[in-house]
């Protein structure tokens, strides 16, 4: 397996959110998608439940009708909103216009995405109050960001998506994921990068988000 040399910083601070530099042509070996699962196991997890599962769609007919459902949850696909939503990629300004683009780009292309990874964890928080869904969400993410992590590492681009959220029964039904019992958390594209040369992104500076003791 192909290792990029990164410091464990570099690899902190250049892990982006691929969707231009996403290699749909290459396929993705099925033992780096393993490993890369491996290693998002170890993510720390509330009460040590360990409720985290990762379905990977790699066969091309699942994939497309996936995405076929993802772009449906986005607004796009067959829904009315199609139009107006591609209105807005094609005419966002400032900083979202690369997301907006990159967002197009998805909608496009998702199907030829060599992997998408639909992680998801056991127990659902419909209805629940703040503090059961923060528990819930906090056994889910630590091993998704690992799991995007551990990708890049291995010369992978990641981005996380959540077009399948406003059809996850559809999702369920699709993937076989017991809906009643497991909620899905994301859609996550996997493909080798066009290039790994990524770099820091810009952010608000630290002074304007960092409070000490009270806001």
């Amino acid at each position: 397996m192909t290792v990029l040399d990164l410091t464990a910083e570099e690899l902190l601070t250049t892990t982006r959110s691929v969707r231009h530099r996403l290699d749909l042509d290459r396929p993705v070996d099925p033992h780096v998608l393993r490993r890369c699962v491996e290693v998002a196991l170890q993510a720390p997890t509330g009460r040590n439940e360990q409720g985290c599962s990762f379905v990977v769609v790699t066969d091309p007919e699942r994939r497309a009708a996936l995405a076929r459902l993802w772009r449906q949850g986005l607004g796009q696909g067959d829904s009315p909103m199609s139009t107006e939503a591609l209105r807005r990629a094609h005419t966002a300004p400032g900083s979202m216009e690369k997301v907006w683009s990159g967002l197009r780009h998805l909608a496009e292309n998702l199907h030829r995405v060599p992997a998408l990874v639909v992680p998801c964890i056991e127990g659902r928080t419909d209805g629940l109050g703040a503090d059961r869904q923060a528990g819930r969400w906090a056994s889910v993410l630590p091993a998704v960001w690992s799991f995007m992590l551990a990708a890049r590492l291995h010369g992978l681009g990641t981005v996380w998506t959540t077009g399948n959220m406003a059809v996850e029964r559809e999702v369920a039904e699709l993937l076989g994921i017991p809906y009643d019992s497991v909620m899905q958390a994301a859609v996550i594209p996997v493909a080798h990068t066009v290039g790994t040369d990524f770099r820091t992104a810009p952010r608000i500076p630290v002074d304007e988000v960092l409070h000490w003791e009270t806001w």
